[in-house]
């Protein structure tokens, strides 16, 4: 990754006017950047009607102390799995640690220490996952598909999923009501 800069740690923010209307208005916090590809996890939208102590629930899982949080759509793989975006205070043997501003963890051991008030203080839980093969996210960003934004926590964590493609460009100091749906060529 000699020529291009990890986005580990960054929120990917779809282009206005992608291609993809899986991606219109994304939000992707970017867990790994290399080599062997990307991986990250949206947290722009959500599942509609479908509630955390839900689906706990559905796996055998008591919800005890879980709040009724929102699940997110977390990208077109594997959408059946779950995967908790969370402060880095908490881990267990599979968390990985995201340049110590967030965590990503994906087992039921995580989810059982949710439902106990024993997990991360802050978290989003999500199904299914963005990836990428090896050059292809470096690509679409050289075709300006993507802005790399800061991952602040608060955009994560305490911005409302339907608002945080906005807040983030905002915090980027770029109003979004001003980007175009295309670009040029110099």
């Amino acid at each position: 990754m000699s020529e291009v800069q990890t986005l580990t740690g960054r929120l990917l923010l779809a282009m206005p006017g992608m291609s993809d209307p899986r991606f219109d208005h994304a939000v992707i916090a970017m867990c790994v950047h290399d080599e062997a590809g990307a991986l990250g996890i949206g947290i722009g939208k959500l599942h509609p009607g479908l509630r955390f102590r839900q689906l706990l629930e559905n796996i055998g899982i008591d919800p005890g102390e879980a709040p009724d949080a929102p699940v997110h759509n977390g990208g077109p793989v594997e959408m059946q799995r779950g995967f908790i975006l969370h402060s880095p205070e908490w881990c267990c043997q599979d968390t990985i640690l995201v340049e110590q501003q967030y965590a990503l963890s994906a087992s039921l051991e995580a989810l059982r220490a949710i439902a106990r008030g024993e997990g991360p203080t802050r978290w989003i839980f999500a199904l299914g996952y963005a990836g990428w093969g090896p050059g292809q996210l470096d690509g679409e960003m050289q075709r300006h598909g993507w802005f790399a934004a800061q991952g602040h926590d608060r955009i994560i964590f305490d911005t409302p999923a339907a608002v945080r493609w906005t807040a983030a460009w905002k915090a980027e100091g770029i109003d979004p009501a001003l980007l175009a749906n295309t670009t040029g060529r110099a």
